[in-house]
C-alpha cells in the first residue's frame, strides 16, 4: 500500500497551478483504489472531499491572504508529515511552501526567475519586497535538497538550473495537461451562439485578455497601449474583452474612456465561465513579462483560438515554427504587438487553420496523461535511490 501527501495552497480546477494540483490529486485518488492521499491545503474542491481514500486537511488562510496562510501551511504540511512518514507516505510540494526533507518539489512558478514590481504604495512595495525575500529563501532551501524537481517547462527547468544551481540530472520536465471536455474546439456556429449568450455583436473581431489587472507580470499595460494606437485607425474593427479583477480595474477603464475608447475595451471582471468565454473571442493575447508555462494560452488553443504570448514563456515551447507570428519577443514593446494583431487580423482564416491542428494535438494530452508522467517520474527516483 502506497499513500501520497501533496501540499498545495488550493486544488481547485479554477486555473493555473490550483488546477494541474487538483488533477494530480484526483488522478492519484482515483488511479489506484489501495493508495491513501493526503491532501494539506486551504481549500480542496468537492469532488476531491468525497473520494473515500482522500484525506483533507484544511488549514486556515487568514482573510483570505496568501501571506498570512503560507506559515499556517508550512506547519500543517511537516506535522502531517511526521504522522505519515512511518507508513511510507511519499510527500509532494510545490516550491518552498512546505520544508518537508527529501521531498519531491513540483515547480509552478519561480520565485527567483522574476522579482514583482506591481504598482502600489511605498508601504505595500516595501511589504512585497520583504514577503519576494522570505519566498525565495524558502525556495532556495526545499530546491536545494529535493530528490527530483518536477519543471511544468524546459524555460522553468533552466530558471531551475540556473538561478537556483540545481544539478539537471535532478529535474524532469512534464507539461501540464487539459481537459478535453471543458475545452473542446468551437465551431464558427457556437462562437455566434456564445456571444449571443453574452450579447455580443457577431459582427465585430473579439480579442481577450485573462489576468489579473493589478500584476505587472501579465503586461496589460502593454495590451492597453497597442489596443489604443489600434484604435486610432478607423479600419481597426475589433473591440477588447478583458477578463480579471484586481484594484486597478477602476483606472484602467477611466483611461479607456480618457483615450477615446471606453466602448473598444470591455472590463468584465473575475469570471468562473472563462471556457465559454474563450468560445466567445477570436484571439486571445497574452504578453507576460514571466510566465513559467501559461495555461490560460493553452486552453485557448484547446478551444482553437489563436493566442499571441511571449516567446519567452513556457507554453511557446508547444507551439510549431508555422506559428511563430503568434509569439512576441519584447514584452513590452506595444508597437511589436499591434504589428503581429494587423497581421493575425489580415490572415485570420490561415492562423485558425494552423492553430486547429496544434489545439487536436494538445486535446490529447489530458490531466490524466500529466499526472501519470509525474507518477511514473516519482517511482523512476525512488528506483535510483
Amino acid at each position: 500500500m502506497r499513500s501520497w501527501l501533496l501540499v498545495a495552497g488550493d486544488f481547485t480546477p479554477l486555473g493555473g497551478m490550483d488546477a494541474a494540483n487538483h488533477a494530480l490529486a484526483r488522478y492519484l485518488g482515483q488511479s489506484n483504489p489501495e493508495h491513501d492521499v493526503h491532501l494539506v491545503t486551504h481549500r480542496a474542491w468537492p469532488d476531491l472531499q468525497a473520494r473515500p481514500r482522500v484525506t483533507v486537511h484544511c488549514v486556515r488562510r487568514p482573510f483570505g491572504r496568501h501571506a498570512l496562510g503560507s506559515a499556517l501551511l508550512a506547519r500543517a504540511g511537516v506535522r502531517a508529515w511526521k504522522q505519515l512518514r512511518p507508513a511510507g507516505v511519499q510527500p509532494i510540494v510545490n516550491g518552498g511552501n512546505c520544508p518537508i526533507p527529501g521531498a519531491v518539489n513540483w515547480i509552478h512558478y519561480l520565485h527567483a526567475a522574476y522579482r514583482p514590481a506591481n504598482a502600489a504604495s511605498t508601504l505595500q512595495r516595501a511589504k512585497g519586497a520583504l514577503i519576494h525575500h522570505r519566498d525565495l529563501a524558502a525556495e532556495r532551501a526545499a530546491l536545494a535538497e529535493a530528490p527530483l524537481i518536477i519543471c511544468n517547462s524546459r524555460r522553468t527547468r533552466d530558471d531551475v538550473v540556473q538561478q537556483i544551481g540545481v544539478d539537471a540530472s535532478r529535474t524532469r520536465v512534464v507539461y501540464y495537461g487539459g481537459d478535453p471536455v471543458r475545452f473542446p474546439h468551437v465551431t464558427a456556429d457556437e462562437r455566434a451562439a456564445a456571444r449571443a449568450r453574452f450579447g455580443w455583436a457577431v459582427e465585430r473581431g473579439l480579442v481577450a485578455f485573462v489576468g489579473a489587472l493589478g500584476d505587472r507580470r501579465k503586461a496589460f499595460d502593454t495590451v492597453f497601449d497597442a489596443w489604443v494606437r489600434l484604435c486610432a485607425d478607423p479600419q481597426w474593427d475589433v473591440d477588447l474583452v478583458v477578463v480579471g479583477s484586481g484594484a486597478e480595474q477602476p483606472v484602467w477603464a477611466r483611461k479607456a474612456r480618457e483615450h477615446g475608447c471606453g466602448d473598444r475595451i470591455r472590463f468584465v471582471g473575475f469570471r468562473s465561465d472563462v471556457p465559454e468565454l474563450l468560445g466567445a473571442v477570436d484571439a486571445l493575447v497574452h504578453p507576460a513579462r514571466y510566465e513559467a508555462y501559461g495555461l490560460s494560452v493553452r486552453e485557448a488553443l484547446c478551444r482553437g483560438i489563436p493566442a499571441m504570448v511571449s516567446r519567452s514563456a513556457g507554453v511557446a515551447e508547444e507551439y510549431p515554427a508555422s506559428l511563430d507570428d503568434l509569439l512576441l519577443t519584447n514584452p513590452d514593446d506595444a508597437m511589436e504587438l499591434v504589428e503581429r494583431l494587423q497581421r493575425w487580423r489580415r490572415n485570420r482564416d490561415a492562423f485558425d487553420a494552423a492553430i486547429a491542428v496544434l489545439g487536436q494535438r494538445l486535446r490529447r494530452r489530458t490531466w490524466d496523461r500529466m499526472a501519470a508522467e509525474i507518477v511514473t517520474a516519482v517511482d523512476e527516483m525512488a528506483l535510483v535511490r
